[in-house]
Parts: C-alpha cells; structure tokens; sequence
C-alpha cells in the first residue's frame, strides 16, 4: 500500500490572516490534520470537511499526548496511506519541535516536508509596535527558549551582552523571575526596558512594559496570561511611537 506524506507546517503567530498560500494550499488537500492549542482553531475551516482533525491537547502535559504519543499517531496515519499535516504555532523549526518530527519521519521511511511558517519571535514584536533590529541600538538579536528539555540550563544569562542587542525569549515566563535575575549579574541594567506580549498578534493581544529592575514585582502583581513572548532591549522604547 502506498504510505502518505508527512508535512510539518508553520500556522503562524495567532492571526489567521498570516497563514502561507503554500500552508494553506497543504491543508486544503490533506487528509489528516493533526494540532495543538497554540495554532488559531479558525485556519481549521480552510480543510475540507471530510478531512480528519486531531486536536492533540491543551499546553498543560497531564491534558496532552506526550511527545512520543504525538509522534507515533503521525507515522501511524502516513502508514495507512493519508497525507498528513502537523500544524504548528508559529515555524516548525523555531522552538516548534519539527528537527525532532523531521528525525521521526525520516527513521521511519517515510516522506516529509516543511513548510515555513511566520514565527512568533518576529510577528509578535511587530504587532507590538516593536522593531528587533534599529540602526541606533540593536544590532543583532537573540531567539532563546525559557523552556528547556533539561534541568540544567545550556543558556549562560550572565554572559549575555545587553549593548546593541535585543533578546527574544520564547515560553519564558515561568522562569522569568530567575532569568532577569541572571540578567542583572550580569551587565544588564535595571532600568533595561522589557516588553511582555501577551495573545500577541491576535484580538486579545495585550502589552505591559517596564524595566528589568521592577518586572518581578510587576508580575506578582498582575500575573501573565500565556502564551506571551517577552522582549528585552532598547528597541522596546519604540513602542511608544509605533504601537497602535
């Protein structure tokens, strides 16, 4: 029996009008749609109604399949001969696990591709009336998960150069407490600005910003709504002129 081919398609940032003509063109013709909370359910109406739509879970792991069941039901599907579309939030090989599934896919002989997906990382500072790059303070920018496979952290906060440069940081929350604080031993200075983008991109997008020195206590006070990305550097004073 002919095996069916896995896609690993980026959904974009939230807003469903940033979906690629190529995503959407995969996601038309497919016959198995396989998702999570992070993707905008309304992309789902693009897929024809015979297509079969498997929701894998909420962010929170005890109301999800685990990485391993996720990766299983795609390469059960494409062994039965249906195409089939993992769609993402955001890009799939941006803190997306897709290096991971592409491994999978490929161990299991069967074909696969990527389609690109707009990622968080840029849209939602961009939503935000925030510029990662600008030829008067930023340089060179940073993308870095807050949340890693592995207690031991591989990212060196302290060692993190603060001149001419913006950092992105992914599923950070949590942590954030922690990782301002590895900031500031480093050469980071309190009054650091930092933007918190929370729904960004979306209807619900809401934006708080402060300094490195006070956003721990900002956030005990008024707890962040996930999924939210957080912004630090100078190019957050942008906001004030270019946020809508």
């Amino acid at each position: 029996m002919k095996k069916g081919k896995i896609y690993l398609v980026g959904a974009g940032p939230g807003d469903p009008d940033l979906l690629t003509l190529k995503a959407l063109n995969v996601i038309k013709n497919c016959d198995v749609i396989i998702y999570d909370a992070l993707m905008n359910p309304e992309i789902l109406k693009h897929a024809p109604d015979q297509v079969e739509k498997i929701f894998i879970g909420k962010s929170r792991h005890s109301e999800r399949l685990s990485q391993q069941e996720v990766e299983a039901l795609m390469i059960k599907k494409a062994n039965e001969g249906l195409d089939v579309v993992r769609l993402k939030g955001g890009d799939p090989f941006v803190f997306g696990r897709g290096g991971e599934e592409a491994e999978i896919t490929i161990d299991a002989g069967l074909e696969w591709e990527v389609v690109p997906g707009i990622s968080s990382g840029v849209a939602v500072p961009a939503y935000a009336g925030i510029p990662l790059t600008h030829r008067d303070c930023a340089s060179y920018v940073t993308f870095i998960t807050g949340h890693e496979s592995t207690e031991d952290s591989k990212v060196e906060w302290e060692k993190i150069r603060s001149a001419y440069h913006t950092l992105v940081i992914f599923m950070g929350i949590t942590k954030l407490p922690d990782t301002v604080s590895k900031l500031l031993r480093g050469d980071f200075l309190p009054e650091t600005p930092i933007a918190i983008i929370e729904s960004g991109t979306t209807s619900k997008q809401n934006v708080r910003v402060s300094v490195l020195g006070s956003i721990t206590a900002d956030i005990e006070k008024t707890p962040v709504k996930t999924p939210a990305l957080v912004v630090i550097g100078e190019v957050v004073k942008y906001r004030e002129k270019l946020g809508k």
